[in-house]
């Protein structure tokens, strides 16, 4: 077999929105996909049903794999022609292996490829209001490497970099020697009070940064227990963070916000939250799936020309009902005349994404608003409707449009179950750690949650979180599950729930 590729991809400072458009086109494109502890779990997600993955290193510190090991897991892998994408947090060829396992992949003839990332400076500098350069008081940066070479060969001469003048020093893996560091610049002449700060997990809601002086981060940062990944600077332009310090002023930072939403529907709640300064805990309390009445779409989609509209009530409806389209039609004009209507935005998406347009969607995300809306287009009496539904859908929209004398054909396109939890690593942190509130998107989920409650109790000392509800429906499940209800969406939308989520945890907001 043909020798294959490996691309060494930046997975960048820990935000997935900061990776570039062609680590995500490698990732989701990837047979095999190698990646260390800084990779954001998220960006995982990218990757093909049947892409193969390892982890190599299972905290930040010793790596889980041996380097050498690593660079013959990549000369295995491409050996076999296959795409290998190797993640690397941050930027593979700043302080990371990229340039040894590039030297292992040339020296075994192996194509490869690098895809620079956004170092971790650079984000931290970003996200801590701390700029790198600046015209009045830092036209220079430096970056230098804070871990003792245990050879003696490329140790940081410290007391010499003391004498730069007008530079910012960002130091990687320095937080372990700190204290010993900063001595070793002052006594190379640098100003004890020179401005100087320590971001950890730099652009993740769980981001927190010390400020103080030369003289005394260490003592700060010790008291303040951050610990690597860290990122340490030294300079004047550290004392314009004051001023412009944005990540942390975001008006969800330093919250932990659990999101219960099946693993595909996550990621939109998710990217809200996270945007809004959130640490997101997933606890993907169900599980959608494509169930498929083959009889009920056989004969739908062969009289396609005689239904009025077709109406979905989830994204994951209209998803399986066009992958069951185009499996068997090559031309999306064979929908006909067919309407389109969608219970919200993200099913409406679904739809949109096929350049069809969306004709009814209600302001309330609800089976029984959408029915509202389609009945009062008066377009019903003796329409014939297809209705996508699952496992779980309820009737009352069917009898909605039923009672305004349309004829209904169900077409069930997927299950919804609940998700066994046990042994999940989220849901272990949500245990250890709790969290700040949890979100409940629909009943299933509320009901699942309260199915496992013994097994996702709260360990002592954990935060207790504040539940949230989507709407009324979900409320009401809540309730009869013995769920507090401690706030709830004014609308049934994402927006709105987080919205609440916002108003509630600064004190403004209830049920």
């Amino acid at each position: 077999m043909s020798k294959g590729i490996v691309y060494l991809v930046g997975a960048g400072p820990g935000d997935p929105g900061l990776v570039t458009l062609r680590a995500r086109e490698l990732i989701e494109s990837a047979d095999v996909l190698v990646h260390d502890c800084l990779a954001h779990p998220g960006l995982l997600k990218w990757r093909r049903a049947d892409c193969e993955v390892h982890c190599v290193g299972e905290k930040p510190g010793p790596r889980a794999l041996p380097q050498d090991r690593i660079e013959a897991l990549l000369v295995g892998k491409a050996g076999e022609g296959k795409r290998v994408v190797r993640l690397n947090g941050g930027d593979p060829f700043v302080f990371d292996r990229g340039g040894e396992e590039a030297r292992a992949l040339a020296e075994h003839g192996i194509p490869f490829e690098v895809v620079p990332g956004v170092t971790a400076a650079l984000a931290a500098g970003a996200c801590a209001g701390i700029p790198l350069t600046h015209r009045d008081t830092g036209p220079a940066v430096v970056f230098l490497n804070g871990r003792e070479d245990p050879r003696g060969k490329n140790s940081v001469d410290w007391r010499a970099c003391a004498k730069l003048k007008n530079t910012t020093l960002a130091i990687y893996m320095g937080t372990a020697r700190l204290a010993e560091i900063l001595r070793e610049l002052i006594a190379g002449g640098l100003a004890p009070g020179t401005p100087a700060a320590a971001v950890q997990w730099a652009s993740l809601g769980r981001q927190r940064s010390v400020a103080g002086a030369a003289a005394d981060l260490a003592e700060r940062v010790a008291r303040a227990g951050l610990s690597s990944p860290a990122i340490v600077f030294v300079g004047e332009s550290v004392a314009r963070r004051a001023a412009i310090d944005w990540f942390e002023r975001l008006p969800l930072f330093g919250r932990r916000v659990a999101i219960t939403r099946d693993r595909d529907r996550n990621s939109e709640l998710r990217g809200r939250l996270e945007a809004l300064g959130a640490e997101v805990v997933e606890l993907p309390l169900i599980t959608v799936t494509k169930d498929v009445d083959r009889l009920a779409l056989v004969e739908i989609l062969a009289g396609l020309g005689s239904y009025d509209w077709i109406v979905f009530t989830s994204a994951n409806g209209a998803r399986f009902f066009f992958e069951e389209f185009f499996k068997g039609f090559d031309d999306v004009r064979s929908l006909g005349l067919l309407r389109f209507a969608c219970v919200g935005r993200a099913t409406a998406r679904e739809v949109e994404r096929h350049h069809l347009k969306v004709e009814c969607m209600p302001s309330a995300a609800t089976g029984e608003s959408l029915a509202g809306a389609l009945i009062a287009t008066g377009s019903l009496d003796n329409a014939k409707i297809i209705v996508a539904t699952g496992s779980l859908n309820r009737d009352a929209l069917v009898k909605k449009l039923e009672g305004a004398r349309a004829i209904v054909d169900l077409l069930p396109l997927y299950k919804t179950e609940k998700t066994d939890l046990a042994g999940d690593p989220a849901a272990d942190d949500f245990r250890r750690n709790g969290a700040d509130a949890i979100l409940f998107a629909s009943s299933s989920a509320a009901q699942s949650f309260a199915g496992q409650a013994g097994a996702l109790r709260t360990a002592p000392g954990a935060r207790r979180p504040l539940a949230g509800s989507i709407g009324g429906r979900t409320s009401a499940t809540m309730r009869e599950a013995g769920i507090p209800v401690d706030f709830e969406a004014g609308t049934a939308t994402l927006d709105a729930l987080v919205e609440a989520l916002i108003e509630r945890l600064n004190g403004r907001g209830g049920v």
